[in-house]
């Protein structure tokens, strides 16, 4: 459960990128491609290393440097849980229950959402919203 919360996390959150990506760019060189499956290879390989680095700390900070899933858990920690509740969402357990289902679904989804887009950018050559404004069948 863990794995799969934690990607879903991440295609939520790649998913809204890809979406974003299409509409807003940074007016720097190299930031001024649409299509995200083409931008990964403009960007400088500096950027790309601390994204990397980035990722790996938050991933030691937030399970206290566990990291095999024999001792990640040995605290009683439930998978997912980061402790990170600034809205204080758990203090009802029925809320909670059901705000846990409903982000496991919506990862679930966001899953097959980012997976769909990524195959169409590499198929199209076009970013989403562009393919779906100007949506022409593949011959």
């Amino acid at each position: 459960r863990e794995a799969e919360l934690k990607h879903g996390r991440i295609c939520m959150l790649g998913t809204l990128g890809f979406l974003v990506q299409e509409q807003i760019q940074l007016p720097l060189p190299g930031f001024d491609n649409k299509v995200a499956t083409e931008a990964f290879f403009s960007v400088p390989a500096g950027g790309l290393w601390q994204i990397f680095f980035t990722l790996g700390a938050i991933e030691i900070i937030s399970n206290n440097g566990a990291l095999t899933p024999g001792t990640m858990f040995v605290s009683g920690r439930a998978p997912g849980d980061i402790g990170f509740d600034p809205l204080n969402l758990s203090a009802d357990p029925d809320a909670l229950r059901r705000f846990e289902l409903a982000e496991l679904k919506h990862a679930r989804l966001a899953m097959i959402g980012l997976g769909g887009m990524l195959h169409q950018m590499l198929l199209t050559k076009q970013a989403p919203i562009e393919q779906l404004t100007n949506f022409q069948a593949l011959s």
